[in-house]
């Protein structure tokens, strides 16, 4: 369950600062696909808030349609859909990016991604799937660790190392598979090799028998805007074809997306 820790924490304090507003969006973020029901007490532990702040957020929530109380639990409406429609629909990228994802997974039939990066987790922002890949169901709006992801990985190169370095242990990175790689020494090390190569190629790491190759989404300053993935079952393509064919096809549609990005 999400705590109320995040990148905001290390800003300085502002007097334009709501701390009201930070107090009821950290209780709705503190909901997810594990914990779709809470107490007034789970909140509070989930957000580091007292019971009755805690307490006044969910009730106010509840009131205005955010929320609704069965007389215990506490569980988010689909009014919530409204917070992130806002950014999808105001954002031309995830509708840009659309198109060149299922044309590339119309030529390769294989699942392709694209996701951006928010604090110690991957964001998809599009996706076009051939095949289901996954135990668990992938689409937009899903959150991955970025550690162990290779959007992740391409997304965090993008950092300073100190900003990535911190953003990883954040996510008190744990081993997902047996060929997760969780130290940090190590991790870094990876970045600065996917900062050199252009691409990163995590294999198994976030699900056994998956295989993920992913490139940056560059804009025409040569600034990171997203990243970009196409992932496939190890038992079905060979180790060279990944650098032989399925790499040469990502370098063409990031070549061809590079101008069209703001």
């Amino acid at each position: 369950m999400a705590g109320s820790s995040s990148e905001a924490d290390r800003l300085p304090a502002s007097p334009d600062h709501m701390a009201a507003l930070e107090k009821g969006l950290a209780v709705i973020e503190c909901f997810d696909a594990g914990h779709d029901r809470l107490t007034i007490a789970d909140v509070a532990r989930a957000t580091d808030l007292s019971r009755a702040a805690a307490r006044r957020c969910l009730l106010t929530l509840t009131r205005i349609g955010y929320a609704e109380f069965d007389g215990k639990f506490f569980r988010l409406t689909p009014r919530v859909l409204r917070l992130g429609y806002a950014w999808l629909s105001s954002t031309a990228l995830p509708k840009l990016v659309q198109p060149f994802l299922e044309r590339l997974s119309e030529e390769t039939h294989e699942s392709c991604s694209a996701s951006l990066l928010d604090g110690h987790e991957i964001v998809y922002i599009a996706r076009s799937a051939q095949r289901r890949i996954m135990s668990v169901g992938l689409s937009t709006g899903s959150r991955l660790p970025a550690f162990c992801t290779s959007m992740g990985r391409v997304l965090l190169a993008a950092l300073d190392p100190e900003e990535a370095r911190a953003r990883i242990l954040a996510g008190k990175p744990n081993a997902l598979t047996p060929h997760t790689v969780t130290e940090i020494g190590k991790l870094m090390e990876i970045l600065a090799q996917v900062r050199t190569e252009g691409h990163a190629i995590v294999d198994q790491e976030l699900e056994l028998g998956l295989v993920s190759l992913a490139m940056p989404l560059v804009n025409g300053r040569g600034q990171v805007a997203a990243a970009f993935n196409l992932s496939v079952q190890s038992q079905r393509v060979a180790g060279d074809e990944i650098e032989t064919n399925l790499l040469p096809r990502m370098r063409a549609m990031q070549k061809l997306l590079q101008p069209l990005i703001a």
